[in-house]
């Protein structure tokens, strides 16, 4: 379908005060959308994300996924000049997205009731470890303790391994997600309204919700759930199986009609009338034995194999991929990655694109990082009408700084 629309976000302008992961993230999918995003920051070591690896070249491939296509203003919050160009950025931003510790903001002036004094409609996008209330708001907090915080980890793993922690960014990520939803939503609301208003989002607490069953269970049975491995604890069969060449695929029978279906796929549509296999209360009572019934037909074959038996019988199935395996699906390539262009990582570099699609939109493109400080001159110029001179004392002063070049 041909690009009819503008992007959704276009015209927005975001100011990302966030380091890291979660905030950047949100960032993200806002400009995804169209949204002008100008990230503040530090002018000597910028965010800190810079530096993860992997790299290539010296540059974090983590943080290209998340910052491509961003501007980037290089300013020393700890200053009082660096605390008023924020400022008067925020009086011409519609969004601001921050991630310090609580009452970082409030300590330099920047409480929400003093930022919306210059700019009523102002939304205060707000992503810490526990949130802007409770007990805990002063606490700091990363992934790894959202995830453990949560309940993630303790549910995650096999019963007789070690409560585990995912080897990304998987709470920061949903927290990004959750605050850019919110930033939406306030954007609606605002739109009605023409009210500012402040989005408080804790690391773990969008990973709580989708755990939230095990809550609720606890709540009403007093049972605590436990680690299940590829599991479900809920629905039989699922899982994780091998098949003979040593490949791996899932299949998530979790509902009636799809785990009849897959008994028959395996030859063995006796085991749809066995009392001890007919619903799904029964099948989790023996789920061990079904599992094993399952582990053994999925051995016996190539995994090409038993993908196309199950297709062909439409049982909820897919292999295990990794990266190799994804580059090379055309399905992905057609819908889901996008290449990173006019970066260290060179050709061939490829990002997974926006997490939705829309009609008539057909996306961002990823071209080009910006170095720390490289857009200072010219978003100062643009947004506050600050001139050379100006900019060049305010460099003096070490409140802002300036870069030349692109990273390419």
């Amino acid at each position: 379908m041909t690009n009819t629309r503008t992007a959704p976000l276009a015209g927005v302008k975001v100011l990302e005060l966030g380091s890291m992961y979660a905030a950047p993230t949100a960032g993200r999918m806002l400009r995804d959308f169209g949204a002008d995003v100008i990230k503040v920051e530090d002018p000597n070591a910028g965010d800190m994300a810079r530096q993860w690896q992997p790299q290539k070249d010296g540059q974090s491939i983590g943080y290209v996924r998340l910052n491509s296509g961003k501007r980037s203003v290089g300013v020393n919050l700890r200053s009082a000049e660096g605390q008023k160009v924020v400022r008067d950025l925020i009086a011409q931003s519609d969004i601001v997205i921050e991630s310090f510790r609580p009452g970082r903001l409030e300590k330099w002036g920047m409480d929400y009731d003093t930022l919306a004094a210059d700019n009523p409609g102002l939304i205060l996008t707000r992503v810490s470890g526990f949130g802007q209330t409770g007990p805990y708001k002063a606490r700091p907090g990363f992934g790894t303790v959202a995830e453990t915080t949560s309940g993630f980890a303790f549910l995650n793993g096999w019963p007789e391994t070690p409560p585990t922690a995912p080897p990304f960014g998987f709470a920061d990520s949903i927290a990004g997600i959750s605050a850019a939803f919110g930033s939406a939503m306030a954007l609606y609301r605002r739109s009605a309204t023409g009210e500012g208003s402040v989005v408080d989002v804790a690391l773990y607490e969008p990973l709580m919700f989708i755990l939230g069953d095990a809550i609720l269970n606890y709540t009403t049975t007093g049972e605590i759930m436990q680690r299940h491995g590829n599991a479900s604890g809920a629905a039989s069969p699922r899982g994780i199986y091998q098949a003979s060449d040593g490949g791996w695929l899932s299949i998530a029978a979790s509902a009636q009609s799809i785990a009849m279906r897959l008994f028959d796929a395996m030859g063995r549509s006796d085991l749809k009338d066995d009392p001890r296999y007919a619903t799904n209360e029964a099948r989790m009572a023996n789920n061990e034995i079904v599992q094993q019934t399952v582990r053994e037909w999925v051995a016996s074959m190539p995994r090409p194999e038993v993908l196309a038996i199950l297709d062909a019988h439409e049982v909820v199935a897919a292999g295990v991929n990794d990266s190799s395996d994804i580059v090379g699906d055309p399905h992905f390539l057609e819908r889901t990655l996008s290449a990173v262009t006019s970066t260290p990582l060179g050709a061939g570099a490829l990002v997974p694109g926006p997490v939705l699609h829309m009609d008539g939109y057909d996306g961002p493109v990823y071209d080009g990082l910006a170095s720390v400080g490289e857009h200072t001159a010219e978003v100062l110029a643009e947004r506050l009408g600050i001139d050379g001179d100006a900019i060049a004392s305010l460099v003096a002063a070490g409140a802002v700084s300036e870069s030349g070049a692109t990273e390419r």
